[in-house]
């Protein structure tokens, strides 16, 4: 029988996340299961290194972005699932692919419940998808969510 100890879900707080939190949150109470909201705060300075001569260095922007993480972590799941659940809430900082499998890896993290943009053609091609290179790197299956 499968058994999950531990359900991933990143959260960018758009539609997509929490329609994906949605469905983290039934399987988290159906199986028991410890649910790991992760919301990724996109570390400019290595993307894009040397802009600080426009804009302050990201570094200085990092304890509010942390900040506003944590504020909209603490608002999921909603509150009908918040007294069911065991949740955990992690704010950390980097490239999203990255630091998500990072975290499932080193949690040993059951199943990844990830929502997607369903972006296609041009768009796709330009910005990539980051729920496609988890389920390519993820150390556990994955779930993809759709928002219909």
């Amino acid at each position: 029988m499968l058994k999950l100890h531990s359900i991933l879900c990143p959260t960018d707080f758009s539609e997509f996340s929490e329609h994906a939190i949605r469905y983290a949150c039934e399987l988290a109470e159906k199986f028991q299961a410890e649910l790991h909201l992760l919301n990724v705060v996109q570390d400019y300075d290595a993307v894009a290194p040397g802009t600080g001569e426009t804009f302050a260095p990201f570094t200085d922007w990092l304890p509010e972005l942390r900040k506003q993480s944590q504020e909209q972590l603490a608002q999921q799941p909603s509150p009908e699932w918040a007294s069911k659940l065991r949740v955990h809430r992690i704010t950390s900082v980097g490239a999203p692919v990255d630091e998500i499998v990072k975290y499932a890896k080193e949690r040993g993290i059951d199943l990844i419940v990830q929502g997607t943009h369903g972006r296609r053609g041009v768009k796709h091609m330009l910005l990539g998808s980051v729920a496609e290179n988890i389920v390519r790197y993820a150390p556990c299956p994955v779930l993809t969510v759709r928002n219909q």
